[in-house]
């Protein structure tokens, strides 16, 4: 009994057991910062990708192959006037197209005026999608190109009957539509939830179409 008594007033190991409680919750804790570091990193980097993919898509070859091809004398702009050859294109003249995946593939969706979708998007550019992707993922390689969508939309700019051609010929878009890239899917892995993956926010970021024509842009 004078043992067992001696041995239950023994408080040599008592800053051991202390430490061994406090531990996990102060590498929680310190995870917890650091994971709050990377996250905003994270979200910095996302953001930085998604501008210089929308910079590199208004600067080069478009991905819905229909615009270049896609003529707008004639197009009735809601009864308000039928568009001939050097008028301003009409802000809902054509759809909204929206590009994305691997192969990239595109749909459009038709605005209130009849025939805004006619002859869109035709085919996808997947060599001008990758690049926009390949872009991006310079600046963060979690991007993924099925994480990544590419929209083109109506902006009021551009002319019926543009006849503008690129270097080999063919013809350049006649509308100067609002191009923006979003990412949407991608995700954080925390190290407080060891590693499980954390969606992050959706990031998206627009610009008006420059010449839909040229493979370098920084």
């Amino acid at each position: 009994m004078i043992r067992i008594a001696a041995f239950l007033r023994q408080d040599r190991g008592a800053t051991a057991a202390e430490f061994a409680l406090v531990l996990p919750v102060a590498l929680l804790f310190l995870l917890g910062i650091i994971d709050v570091g990377r996250y905003a990193w994270a979200m910095n980097r996302m953001e930085k990708a998604v501008q210089m993919g929308t910079r590199y898509a208004v600067a080069t070859s478009i991905v819905p192959e229909g615009l270049n091809s896609k003529d707008f004398v004639g197009f009735d702009c809601g009864g308000t006037s039928v568009l001939g050859p050097g008028d301003p294109i009409c802000r809902d003249a054509i759809g909204t197209i929206a590009c994305t995946g691997s192969p990239a593939s595109c749909t459009c969706t038709p605005s209130a005026l009849s025939g805004s979708c006619t002859g869109l998007p035709g085919n996808a550019d997947n060599d001008a999608f990758t690049k926009i992707v390949n872009r991006m993922r310079v600046v963060s390689r979690s991007v993924q190109p099925g994480d990544v969508t590419i929209t083109y939309s109506g902006s009021g700019l551009g002319y019926a009957g543009d006849p503008s051609v690129a270097d080999d010929g063919t013809p350049l878009s006649q509308v100067s539509p609002v191009v923006s890239v979003q990412v949407k899917g991608a995700t954080f892995r925390s190290l407080v939830a060891f590693g499980a993956p954390l969606r992050l926010p959706t990031f998206r970021y627009s610009e008006t179409l420059e010449d839909g024509d040229g493979s370098v842009a920084y």
